[in-house]
């Protein structure tokens, strides 16, 4: 019997759809892992297809085509290591995510997904069927475990492989990040080593799609849930880990431990890499944004240069008569401190001739928000041009607590086609931008320093649309709409819990009402980064048409 067993674990990033590509990088790693001298190359959880494929793998031609590609890669790779590789699986009319085994030009086994996540950004119960509990497959005389993904948060599926032999368990992800994540992860995980006796590692993909970003981070662990070794968190990563056999059954030869960095770098890195990865997975490779002088559109600007580089980026300042000379002069202090482009448009004159023309109709009304929302939609108006006329992306820039009580314009500022600060709180903008400040990492493309001028973050933020207007005019102070917020939206708390909290009865009430009001602003708006298990898209389907308010007692 062999004394050790090496794994090259493929931390990649796939894109969905790209069959043809996710399989030349499995051809590329499994190379690598050849080289190596590797017993088995390993990839995460439908790896073939990218993930979530959502409805996607519903089509006949897209399932029946990933199948193909495994079957392809199975016999162009037959003089090396076997492969590990997820994608799905076809039984009868039966579609199930599926982890394949390729040995010597075949396929030699395939372990089926029997727990289907039904929650949050999950929703595999409409789109696969259930796996039945199985056994081990065997690579060479050593059998191994893996249980996929979600069958890894629940005890049978890693119990009944313990208790048909396999020897080590190797569990395959398509794990997205949320604040906190990992330690869940890892709660499960030492779980299933403590109840089954056996090495896991935990093997994740990364990169963005759409609104989730995957964030790496792969281990292992050995009996007693000790770390044996951590991948970094969001990079992509070969790496060879050797098992070696003991008189106590198989363990995870210790390596580099790399630990994941905090929280507030964790989010940042989270939007830096879903923007760079929405942008290069939807062909676009430049953005825009309206640059007002405001911390929002600051730190949008800072992460668009971080993630695709200053020459990529394009900035407008589109003042009217209400822009303040500080707005001003901090939106070109930003556009300079991070190297961008930054153009002036004023719009007064736009302004003018639709004020013109809709005076006729309005004769005899009171100017009130509809002409401040002029503003915004001229300016929403303006950046689209710019987007159609030179192929560039227009981002938003909408935090969550304006996302979250519609404290913004449809068609005019929240126009656009991603908002990588769309799950992050009002308070957590302001930290954030100090914390980019004070910090600097490689990833980054832009440079280092006070990139946001400290005014930026410290004056009151202002939407500017009338004379010395400010946010408090019409939202309590961000940090009780934003612990209200938490509360109604991230907890799904009661008006009485925001109560018992400490917080103003009335001010709960109005904030609920203007939740449940701006729920058809959110459904058309620009998809974001997923930062929380809260988010507004998937993890929250609420409906539009909606009478539902929380009695709460009297306001």
């Amino acid at each position: 019997m062999t004394d050790s067993f090496r794994i090259t674990l493929c931390q990649l990033n796939p894109t969905v759809g790209d069959i043809a590509g996710n399989a030349a990088k499995a051809r590329d790693a499994w190379e690598q892992g050849k080289a190596a001298g590797a017993d088995l190359v390993a990839f995460p959880e439908m790896f073939i297809t990218g993930y979530q494929t959502q409805d996607l793998v519903e089509k006949p031609i897209f399932h029946q085509t990933a199948i193909a590609a495994i079957e392809a890669l199975a016999r162009d790779c037959t003089d090396g290591p076997s492969i590990a590789i997820g994608g799905p699986a076809l039984e009868g009319a039966s579609l199930y995510n599926a982890y394949y085994v390729l040995t010597k030009g075949k396929i030699v086994s395939r372990a089926l997904k029997h727990n289907l996540p039904n929650e949050t950004v999950f929703d595999e119960v409409r789109l696969y069927d259930s796996g039945p509990l199985g056994g081990p497959y065997a690579v060479g005389n050593t059998r191994i475990g893996s249980p996929i993904c979600e069958d890894a948060w629940h005890p049978e599926v890693p119990e009944t492989l313990a208790e048909t032999g396999a020897e080590f368990l190797l569990v395959p992800n398509g794990s997205p990040y949320y604040r906190g994540k990992m330690d869940t992860r890892y709660n499960h995980m030492v779980s299933r080593v403590v109840e089954t006796g056996l090495p896991l590692i935990y093997l994740n993909m990364v990169g963005g799609q759409d609104d989730q970003v995957f964030d790496g981070g792969t281990f292992g662990l050995n009996p007693g849930g000790a770390m044996a070794f951590h991948m970094p968190v969001f990079d992509t990563a070969v790496v060879h880990v050797d098992l070696d056999r003991t008189d106590d059954g198989w363990r995870i030869r210790e390596g580099d431990k790399i630990a994941p960095p905090d929280d507030w770098e964790q989010d940042y890195r989270c939007m830096v890499l879903s923007l760079r990865d929405y942008c290069r997975k939807t062909g676009f490779g430049k953005v825009l944004l309206g640059l007002s002088g405001g911390i929002d559109s600051a730190i949008v600007a800072t992460i668009a240069v971080d993630a695709l580089g200053a020459e990529n980026v394009r900035c407008v300042m589109l003042p009217s008569e209400y822009t303040s000379e500080h707005s001003l002069e901090d939106a070109k202090a930003v556009a300079e401190n991070l190297g961008c482009r930054y153009d002036y448009v004023p719009i007064g004159a736009g302004r003018a001739a639709i004020t013109d023309t809709l005076a006729p109709l309005f004769e005899g009304t009171t100017p009130d928000t509809t002409e401040e929302n002029i503003q915004s939609r001229l300016r929403g108006l303006l950046l689209m041009a710019l987007s159609n006329k030179f192929g560039e992306m227009l981002l938003t820039t909408g935090n969550k607590s304006e996302v979250a009580v519609g404290y913004a314009t449809i068609y005019g500022d929240m126009a656009g086609g991603y908002n990588p600060i769309k799950d992050l709180y009002k308070t957590r903008v302001f930290e954030q931008c100090r914390w980019r400040n004070a910090n600097h990492r490689d990833w980054m493309m832009g440079p280092e320093g006070e990139v946001i001028p400290d005014r930026i973050i410290t004056k009151p933020p202002s939407a500017e649309l009338r004379a010395d207007q400010k946010d408090s005019d019409s939202l309590p102070d961000y940090p009780v709409l934003d612990a209200i917020l938490e509360i109604l939206v991230d907890l799904d708390g009661s008006i009485e819990d925001c109560v018992a909290a400490g917080y103003d009865r009335a001010d709960a009430k109005r904030v609920e009402h203007l939740i449940y009001i701006s729920e058809y602003k959110r459904f058309q708006s620009a998809p974001g980064t997923r930062l929380t298990k809260r988010a507004f898209w998937l993890d929250r389907r609420y409906p539009i048409a909606n009478r539902w308010r929380d009695p709460g007692g009297a306001a």
